[in-house]
Parts: structure tokens; sequence; C-alpha cells
């Protein structure tokens, strides 16, 4: 996927030019942009979605020329975006003539919503829509997926082509056979019954066992739940003690462009052993405990 990301910062920004993008967002996209030396302009971004007047004004004072954005099930916070906000987001692209780089990458994750891709409501050629299998087929299925309509195509299939950024016909084969049998579905409604599960077990281990972690809110899709610790918190020395307990997660700080507004934590409930979530809330408690005591005290855990 992130060789498509780089192909569409490349074909629709332009190296040094600049890119809009929710602050926080998935840390891949934010490697890809640095890879086609594309300057980051960060957009607010919460539980429910960008800021559409942060969003018209960065397109005013920047002149970018592209948006990226995850309107179903961010990465790491899970926002959904709601009708009124995907309209109002296109037509703030369509009057300042850019595009929306629509990164559908949690579309086989819905747990309890099932929303339209941006590209669906879009009939001017402004969403450039991505996509992947990697995740609800297989990690050895690593096929992905761009759609893009007038200007913005034939400037993607020129660099495509121009960097032999293609899947081999194997793969493709067998991701066609695969979305295309009858068990298909039946297999999407299944994660979806797992995910959610998952998820609730999560954050009740959580509301439970680590009472000074906060979620904003609860995803209706998606892998991860975006937990926010307090503001004394030292992140850095959180996830070390997390790491010493055998408790991994992705330190928020990763997931911004700019600055972040607060420690955040990325855990993920679609892991091997859900059996495991009491243990590491209680271990995320602990350490979260002990960080903030050693703070009062003007003393850090060991790196």
């Amino acid at each position: 996927m992130n060789s498509r990301l780089s192909a569409a910062f490349r074909a629709l920004v332009g190296p040094g030019k600049p890119l809009l993008i929710e602050s926080p967002t998935y840390w891949g996209a934010i490697l890809a942009a640095t890879q086609a030396n594309v300057q980051l302009v960060p957009v607010p971004s919460s539980a429910e979605g960008p800021d559409p007047e942060a969003l018209d004004r960065a397109f005013t004072q920047t002149g970018a020329r592209a948006f990226y954005a995850q309107p179903s099930f961010a990465n790491p916070h899970g926002a959904l975006w709601s009708q009124p906000l995907r309209e109002q987001v296109l037509s703030t692209v369509q009057r300042h003539g850019a595009f929306v780089i629509e990164d559908d990458w949690a579309h086989d994750f819905a747990i309890d919503a099932h929303p339209r891709p941006l590209a669906a409501q879009d009939d001017g050629g402004h969403v450039v829509y991505l996509r992947s299998l990697t995740k609800s087929v297989s990690p050895a299925v690593r096929v992905g997926a761009v759609i893009a309509r007038g200007p913005a195509r034939e400037r993607l299939l020129h660099v495509t082509q121009s960097e032999s950024v293609f899947v081999s016909a194997v793969l493709q084969a067998a991701a066609l056979e695969v979305v295309t049998s009858s068990a298909w579905r039946t297999h999407l409604r299944s994660m979806s019954q797992q995910l959610g599960a998952r998820r609730d077990l999560l954050a009740q281990a959580l509301a439970e066992n680590a009472p000074m972690v906060q979620l904003d809110h609860l995803p209706r899709g998606g892998l991860h739940l975006w937990a926010r610790l307090p503001e004394a918190a030292d992140l850095a020395a959180v996830v070390a003690g997390l790491q010493r307990a055998g408790v991994s997660v992705v330190p928020g700080h990763e997931l911004f462009p700019a600055e972040p507004t607060a420690p955040y934590l990325r855990l993920t409930f679609a892991g091997p052993d859900p059996g495991n979530y009491v243990h590491a809330a209680q271990a995320l408690h602990e350490v979260l405990h002990e960080v903030l005591q050693n703070s009062s005290q003007g003393t850090h855990l060991p790196l």
C-alpha cells in the first residue's frame, strides 16, 4: 500500500509541494509522503473527522491540490465521517479544484456501521480511491488498487508505468478468486463479529483495570482503540515499561505529522490472543502509576 501512496503523492502533489493530511493519521502515509518528498500540512482531526473550517483554510493558505484522508474508521482513532461532513469536504475540495486521496484501508473491517466510500459520492473525478486486501485476505496476498478518473487517472498511469508499480498476475488472480467466492461474504460477516467482540473486550478490560486511560469513543470499525494517557505521563517511559511487561503498543506521537496534542497509545484489538487483554490492561495501569509517581519525584524509568 505504501508504494501506491507514494505513487499517488508524486502524481497528484509533486516534490516540494504541499499535501494536506489528517493529524493524527496512518504512519505509513507519513512515511510515503517523506519518500515522495512532499510537504505535509496537518489538518486537525478527531473522532468526528477533520475540522472542515481548518481544511478550507489550509487549502486557501497553501494552494495545496490534494488532501489525504481516511473517511471510514480512520487509523488511529477510528473516526467515521458523518454524511454532512462528507458532503462538506467534497464541496471544499471541488471549490479549490483539488483531490481527496481516500484511503479506504478498513473497508472490510466494519463492525456496526457500513459506510459507502467517499468516491461513490463523487461525480467530478475529485476523489482518488485506494483499497487493499492484504489485511482482510492474507498478509501474503499483497494486492491493492487505485481507482481514479479524468486527469488524476492519467497522472497516476504515467507514474505507475514509469516506475513499474505493478502487482503480479498470480496475486491478482488469487485476489479475484477470493472476492468472487460465495464464501467471501460469510468471511466478512464472521470477521465483523469477531472484531466487534474483541473491541468490546479490550474496551471493558481498560475500563475495569486501567481507569487512568481515556477512550474518547468506541470506533464502529477498524482494528484499533485510540487511548489518551494523563497529560503528565512520559510516553517513552510508558512504552518502555510496557515492553518490559511483554505488552506491545504503538506510541501515538509517531502518528502525528505535527506536534502531538497529548500522549496517546494506539491499541490493537485484532491480535491473536484476546485472552490477554486483562493482563495487558493491568500492566498498562501499573506502568502508568509508576511513571507518574516517578515523574512527580523528578525521576523517570530507565530506558
